[in-house]
C-alpha cells in the first residue's frame, strides 16, 4: 500500500485536525531526509510535529493507516513495512507490550537506526531494559535510547515552554541580609506556632491535672514568654523596615503590624526588667515570704 499524505486523504473528516499551520511551499522544497515514526499516539504525533517544523519529512507507520487521526499536516502515513522503505531512522513510540509486530520486520530493519523512546510504568518491571529487549528482538537493527525524558507536552508547546522563555541566563549575588531575614522569619513563625500549640495542649484540664505546680508554672510562664517573644520577632521581621516608609501611615496612623506589637513589646520589656539579677533576687525573696519591717511602713507578707 503506497503512503498517503493527509491532504490526499478525506479532507472532510473531522478527525483530521492539523496540529500546526501548513508548511509553506518554499519550505517543502528544502525538506531534509525522511524520518519514520512507529506509533500515532500523543508522543508520536508531537514528535512528528516538531520534526516537520525542523524541516524533516515525516512518515508514520501504523497498523491501520486509514484510521490514523490527528496527525500533523504534511506528514505521510502508511503501513509499517512501507514506512521502513522511506527512512533509515525509525522512532519507536509504542509501549513494550506492543512490540510484537517488529519480529516480522526484522529483515527490513537491517542496519537501520531504531530509537526507543518508551518508559516502563514501574521500576524493575522487566529484567532488562526496553532497549536491551529490542536488541534481542531485532538484532539486525541499531538500537539506541533517547527522548524518553521529554514529554509530549514539551514537544507540542515548543517556544511556549518555560525553558524557552529565558532570554538571559545569569546569576546574581546572594543578598545576605534578605536571606537571613527570610530564614529567620519562617523559623520564628514555625517555632512560635509549635510552642503555642504546646501551651494550648497543657491548658486542657485533662493534661494540666496530671502536672505538678512546678511543671505547670514552667510551661505557662517560661514557655509563654518564649512564645510571645518568637511571635513578636516573627511580626517584626514581617514588617522589617516598613515603619520608616511614611506613605504607609494612613491618616497619620502607623501600619497595623506596628500597632499589634505595642502590647507584646511592653510585656517583654517589663519581663526583661523582672529577670534582671537585682530585681529577680528581690522578687524571689518576696515570693518566699520575706517581709520588710520598718518605721512608718506597713507589713508586707506575700
Amino acid at each position: 500500500m503506497p503512503c498517503k499524505t493527509l491532504e490526499e486523504m478525506d479532507v472532510n473528516s473531522s478527525n483530521m485536525i492539523p496540529l500546526h499551520q501548513t508548511t509553506s511551499r518554499k519550505r517543502l522544497d528544502h525538506k531534509r531526509e525522511a524520518i519514520c515514526i512507529f506509533g500515532t499516539g500523543d508522543f508520536g504525533r508531537s514528535l512528528g510535529m516538531r520534526l516537520l517544523k525542523s524541516g524533516y519529512q515525516v512518515v508514520f507507520g501504523s497498523r491501520n493507516p486509514q484510521n490514523s487521526t490527528l496527525l500533523p499536516s504534511g506528514a505521510q502515513v502508511c503501513t509499517h513495512a512501507d514506512a521502513l522503505k522511506e527512512s533509515e531512522i525509525i522512532f519507536l513510540a509504542v509501549h513494550r507490550e506492543n512490540y510484537d509486530f517488529l519480529s516480522a520486520l526484522s529483515n527490513l530493519l537491517d542496519g537501520k537506526v531504531l530509537v526507543d523512546v518508551s518508559n516502563n510504568l514501574k521500576m524493575n518491571q522487566y529484567p532488562e531494559s526496553n532497549a536491551q529487549y529490542l536488541s534481542q528482538l531485532v538484532p539486525k537493527a541499531i538500537v539506541v535510547k533517547g527522548f524518553n525524558t521529554v514529554s509530549a507536552w514539551a514537544l507540542q508547546s515548543g517556544s511556549l515552554d518555560a525553558n524557552s522563555q529565558l532570554k538571559k541566563n545569569s546569576t546574581s549575588e546572594m543578598e545576605v541580609v534578605w536571606s537571613w531575614k527570610s530564614d529567620a522569619f519562617y523559623a520564628s513563625g514555625i517555632l512560635g506556632f509549635s510552642v503555642f500549640c504546646l501551651l494550648g495542649i497543657t491548658s486542657l484540664p485533662s493534661v494540666s491535672n496530671v502536672m505538678n505546680w512546678r511543671e505547670f508554672r514552667f510551661v505557662q510562664s517560661k514557655l509563654g514568654h518564649v512564645t510571645l517573644l518568637l511571635c513578636t520577632v516573627h511580626t517584626a521581621l514581617l514588617g522589617w523596615n516598613k515603619f520608616l516608609i511614611l506613605s504607609l501611615y494612613k491618616w497619620g496612623l502607623p501600619p497595623a503590624y506596628l500597632l499589634s506589637m505595642v502590647i507584646p513589646c511592653i510585656v517583654l520589656a517589663l519581663k526583661l526588667i523582672l529577670i534582671t539579677p537585682c530585681v529577680d533576687r528581690m522578687v524571689t525573696r518576696i515570693r518566699q515570704g520575706w517581709e520588710r519591717k520598718g518605721k512608718g511602713s506597713s507589713d508586707l507578707n506575700i
